[in-house]
């Protein structure tokens, strides 16, 4: 049993694969190993399919499951994200299709404006499914980067200080959720041809829409504004207010910080760093230069 899956499964989650793809042989650790999810490709027949496995504390599977059971599938019928075969809520496990295509981040795709294009035509289509308002999200939001400021990291107490003074100044109001991927950037996006496709939804939520824009607005658009352009040209508006935009970033910038401190990733730790430091630059200035003149509203 221990053979195909390199002891990266439980004995049950290993039985529960065995039972579902008799003879399955393993192909590939697709896994980033920063935090307990196993990542595998494997092959059962004439097929492949990709096993995501972890303990029970971990809530990413869980997440992904909620995805893919109620809001994937318009993606999954055009190939654009996997389809769910197997899952096993209990074992923290689940099972798709392989999705063929090659990573975009560190490709050619990575900086090339058709790429973006597509993601924003995307992600307006996933986020477009539903729309509600939720009177707690800010507040929680709010909560959790505070909490996260009194768990193990490095950031200067100085700048400690700075955050926490603007996050218990913030006065959260009741904003529009919608479907949101969560970690929407080039490492979770594939090149198949010119068609652009979408994996990994560990970080799936309900949360405001601009959520969805962090990742991209602190890399790859930080320098190439062309490609923060044809994103919005696919997404068809571009919904960024400065008060909702500035605190989701600070609040993203102090998660990031702290939690690739407490995985081990410095290369996403310093990445934090620098989000702490534009995002309190914002305050100081009371300026967001990625900003529009006058940004719409999701709809």
């Amino acid at each position: 049993m221990e053979s195909w899956h390199r002891n990266r499964l439980s004995a049950g989650q290993a039985e529960f694969v065995e039972t579902r793809l008799p003879g399955v042989r393993f192909l590939n650790d697709l896994s980033w190993n920063l935090v307990d999810t196993a990542v595998l490709e494997v092959a059962h027949g004439q097929g492949r399919y990709v096993i995501k496995a972890a303990g029970p504390s971990n809530r990413h599977i869980r997440r992904e499951l909620d995805a893919h059971e109620a809001w994937t599938e318009a993606w999954a019928r055009q190939e654009r994200a996997p389809i769910l075969v197997h899952a096993n809520p209990s074992l923290n496990l689940l099972i798709t299709e392989y999705l063929e295509g090659y990573l975009v981040e560190g490709s050619a795709a990575e900086y090339e404006s058709g790429t973006y294009l597509q993601a924003g035509q995307l992600l307006r289509e996933f986020q477009a499914q539903t729309v509600r308002t939720d009177s707690r999200y800010e507040a929680a939001a709010t909560e959790k980067a505070m909490a996260w400021l009194e768990t193990p990291h490095r950031i200067e107490e100085s700048v400690a200080g700075k955050v926490r003074g603007v996050l218990a100044a913030y006065r959260p109001e009741p904003v529009p959720v919608v479907p949101t991927h969560g970690d929407w950037q080039p490492r979770n996006w594939l090149m198949n041809g010119a068609e652009l496709r979408v994996i990994d939804f560990g970080r799936f939520e309900f949360r405001p829409a601009i959520s969805d824009f962090c990742r991209l607005a602190v890399q790859q658009w930080r320098t190439r504004p062309e490609l923060e352009a044809a994103f919005f040209e696919g997404y068809g508006s571009d919904p960024r207010g400065s008060r909702l935009w500035n605190i989701t970033l600070l609040r993203e910038a102090v998660t990031t910080a702290a939690w690739a401190f407490q995985v081990g990733d410095r290369e996403f730790e310093k990445q934090g760093h620098r989000m702490l430091a534009d995002a309190l630059a914002n305050y100081r200035t009371g300026s967001s230069p990625m900003l529009p003149a006058q940004p719409g509203n999701f709809g």
